[in-house]
């Protein structure tokens, strides 16, 4: 195989390679030799038929296979050779022109990933921010749970429904006098005041006793998510089973045993470690990013813009759904596009953070154990209806990136907790609303770094925002076995290693714009069957 390099700039390498046609064809004599005793034909005993018979019937698709498999192992070999490390998979063609009998010109294009010289982990100085939770917080929670947890009786048969009571009803929704899905429900609860119907539907329910039969016209929003009844009016008819009256509720044993528990006590004690674990995840949040801003102040290297370029298009993609949410999607896209050169500069830093935190991780030889990785899967498995669990697992466990993404939160945690066991950590006690405000405080500084004209940007919320992609704090190389054909839109199972996107771990920030927005409902007349957006 003859090499030749064509681009050395910076990350870039560029190559070109040529295979020659006696390579090619010795091969696939080779391969004729394999097969020949399995093949069969009228006229000949099995294993009997001549070579040239076996390479007309099967020459094109042995051809097609042998240069896909000599193609593969060329740039496996240019990459051991060259002791190069694609940030992700190589572009690699196949010279026009290119027929059996021909030598095989191929042009290999990638970027490399940078040398990153691994710091000095023993002099970081972080500060955990810790909050104790108090007696009467555990209370107030409580006080909410028995809200979201009301007892109602039945109220007497001549009252008539007022706001805060409970209905019982049935309905059947018609638009242009004909019934949708979704718009039927039969012993459907509804608190007249919770508005988690359509607008003017619970208004027209007030006043209305037990054994009331009632039609009622409502108009669905413009931006009712179902498409069939945007702007529609409609036509319920409801049948009131029964009208209910709140009852007190008591914080006492009675109360816990609704939950499997034997008294009010266990559910104090659960209650208090729930906040405690909550004030846990904000405490670490903080101090992560206090972690990363401090890496990413003390190192600044060039990154592969096609990682960059990945990254950037998975928090946009993210930025655009918001923005298709909001009330108004057109501003809300001319706002995020105002911004673009400052989410792209995010994406770099994600993409030069997780760069340091694989580069950490291979030298303190931090690893995912296969029991780890068992479990992620058969975690990630139970999101899937139980018919589809075992397609997911057998698809994870033959996509090596469908596996690095699985992996890679997990895989950055523990270099990120590598990290806490190392750094000089000092305690300090602050309320909820102070650390709460750091992380804010720690949210606008990251946001307000690229760009020094205007201010950060509004608090976002898809996570993206400057930490590292957790997809990049694993494994070095992400594309050890670069494939013959072209990856497309997503990555091909060839390429092993880990790919750049945006992380969704908990512990990460904030990028995409929080513009105002309506839930999305689904159904009919209220969210399952036609709920207003709120």
């Amino acid at each position: 195989m003859d090499i030749q390099q064509t681009t050395d700039s910076g990350l870039k390498r560029g190559y070109r390679l040529r295979i020659p046609a006696q390579e090619i064809d010795s091969r696939i004599v080779q391969e004729l030799r394999k097969i020949a005793p399995q093949v069969r034909m009228p006229g000949f005993r099995p294993g009997k038929v001549p070579a040239n018979l076996v390479r007309k019937m099967h020459g094109e698709q042995l051809h097609a296979q042998v240069l896909n498999d000599t193609i593969r192992e060329s740039i496996d070999n240019l990459l051991r050779d060259k002791q190069l490390r694609p940030a992700m998979q190589p572009k690699v063609e196949l010279g026009e022109g290119y027929e059996n009998g021909k030598d095989a010109e191929l042009t290999v294009e990638m970027e490399v990933l940078p040398q990153v010289n691994v710091p000095d982990v023993d002099g970081l100085k972080l500060e955990r921010l810790a909050v104790a939770v108090k007696d009467e917080e555990v209370n107030e929670r409580l006080d909410q749970l028995a809200g979201q947890n009301k007892s109602y009786t039945d109220a007497p048969k001549a009252r008539k429904a007022q706001q805060g009571d409970q209905l019982l009803i049935d309905f059947v929704g018609r638009v242009d006098g004909t019934e949708f899905e979704g718009g039927k429900a039969e012993g459907a609860t509804l608190v007249l005041g919770s508005g988690t119907f359509i607008p003017g539907f619970e208004d027209q329910l007030a006043g209305v006793k037990a054994g009331d039969v009632k039609t009622i016209t409502v108009t669905f929003p413009a931006d009712y998510p179902a498409e069939n009844l945007k702007g529609k009016e409609a036509e319920f008819d409801v049948t009131v089973q029964a009208v209910k009256i709140e009852g007190e509720t008591k914080l006492d044993d009675d109360f816990a045993k609704q939950f499997g528990l034997e008294s009010m006590d266990k559910l104090r004690e659960i209650m208090r470690a729930q906040m405690e674990q909550e004030l846990a995840g904000l405490t670490r949040t903080q101090m992560k990013r206090a972690l990363l801003d401090q890496l990413a102040a003390d190192h600044d290297f060039a990154v592969p813009e096609n990682m960059v370029e990945a990254e950037f298009a998975q928090i946009w993609a993210q930025l655009e759904q918001e923005a298709a949410k909001a009330d108004d999607p057109a501003a809300a896209k001319s706002e995020i596009e105002g911004d673009r050169d400052d989410y792209r500069r995010i994406a770099e830093r994600r993409v030069r953070l997780g760069l340091l935190l694989s580069e950490i991780g291979q030298a303190n030889n931090i690893q995912i154990s296969n029991q780890e990785m068992n479990m992620l899967i058969q975690q990630a498995a139970q999101q899937y209806r139980a018919e589809d669990r075992q397609r997911f697992i057998d698809y994870v466990q033959q996509e090596p990136m469908a596996a690095a993404q699985l992996r890679a939160p997990l895989y950055e945690d523990k270099v990120v907790d590598f990290l806490f066991d190392k750094a000089q950590i000092t305690d300090r006690e602050v309320t909820r609303e102070e650390l709460e405000a750091a992380i804010e405080a720690d949210e606008g500084e990251q946001e307000a770094k690229p760009a020094t004209k205007k201010k950060a940007p509004a608090k976002k919320a898809a996570k993206a925002d400057g930490n590292a992609p957790a997809d990049q704090a694993e494994g070095g190389e992400a594309a050890k076995k670069p494939a013959a054909k072209k990856a497309g839109g997503k990555k091909s199972a060839d390429a092993a290693g880990d790919a750049p996107r945006a992380a969704k771990t908990a512990d990460e920030g904030k990028a995409t714009k929080a513009a105002p927005k309506k839930a999305a409902a689904k159904g009919g007349a209220k969210k399952t069957a036609g709920k207003k957006d709120d």
